[in-house]
C-alpha cells in the first residue's frame, strides 16, 4: 500500500523532476527543478525573478511537478504559491541544500523566490508491479478529478472489455466492474464494447 508520506518521500530524495508551466501564450513550458524541502503534505521549491517560469508561475500559479524513480512516477499537480519571509525560507533551503551555495553564493540567493503547491493532488503510478498501481491523494482543500472509464447499467455481460483488458482488472458482475486503481486508461475496452456500454469519466 502506497501512502501519500512516500509519495513525498521519494520526490524528496529524488530531489530532480520536471515543472510545467503555461507561458503567456498559453504555451506549455517544462524544466528541471529541485524540490527544496518536504513536510506532512507539501512541497518547496525556489526559482530566481528573473527566469522565465517565475513569471510564469506569478501569472498561471497552476503547475504541474513529475518525479520518477525505477519507473514508478509521482505527479503533483496544484496551485504555486508564493511564501512570505522571502530570506528566512531561502536561508532554510540552503541549510538544508548544500550545494546551492555553489550556485548561488553569499548574498546572490536573494535573488531567488521560495514557493510551495498550497493545494492540489498527488498521482502515483507504478508501472512496476502487474497489474499497475496509481493512486491519488490530497494537499490542502482540492477535490480530486477522477479520470479513466466506467461501466453503465447497459453491460451485456458479454466479457469483451474483460479479454481485451491488458491488465485483466475487470471484473464480472452487473455491470462489469474496472478496479480503477489498477486501469492504465488506454481506452481498449471502451472502444471496443459491443453495447457502448462504457463511459469516459467526465
Amino acid at each position: 500500500m502506497v501512502r501519500k508520506e512516500d509519495c513525498l518521500k521519494q520526490i524528496r530524495e529524488v530531489i530532480d523532476g520536471i515543472l510545467s508551466t503555461v507561458d503567456e501564450e498559453g504555451n506549455p513550458q517544462s524544466r528541471v527543478i529541485d524540490i527544496m524541502l518536504i513536510d506532512e503534505e507539501t512541497v518547496y521549491f525556489l526559482t530566481a525573478r528573473g527566469k522565465d517560469v517565475y513569471k510564469e508561475i506569478i501569472n498561471h500559479p497552476q503547475v504541474s511537478y513529475l518525479n520518477l524513480r525505477a519507473n514508478k512516477s509521482v505527479r503533483i499537480t496544484g496551485i504555486a504559491k508564493k511564501l512570505d519571509n522571502q530570506k528566512e525560507w531561502i536561508d532554510k533551503m540552503f541549510e538544508e541544500n548544500k550545494y546551492m551555495n555553489n550556485v548561488y553564493p553569499g548574498d546572490a540567493r536573494y535573488i531567488l523566490e521560495p514557493f510551495y503547491i498550497e493545494k492540489g493532488e498527488i498521482e502515483f503510478f507504478d508501472l512496476t508491479q502487474k497489474p499497475i498501481l496509481r493512486e491519488k491523494f490530497t494537499i490542502g482543500n482540492w477535490e480530486i478529478k477522477e479520470k479513466g472509464f466506467l461501466i453503465s447499467e447497459e453491460c451485456i455481460e458479454c466479457g469483451t472489455c474483460q479479454d481485451l483488458c491488458p491488465q485483466k482488472i475487470i471484473k464480472e458482475g452487473s455491470p462489469f466492474e474496472i478496479a480503477q486503481n489498477h486501469c492504465l486508461h488506454c481506452g481498449l475496452c471502451y472502444e471496443n464494447c459491443p453495447s457502448e456500454a462504457i463511459h469516459r469519466i467526465e
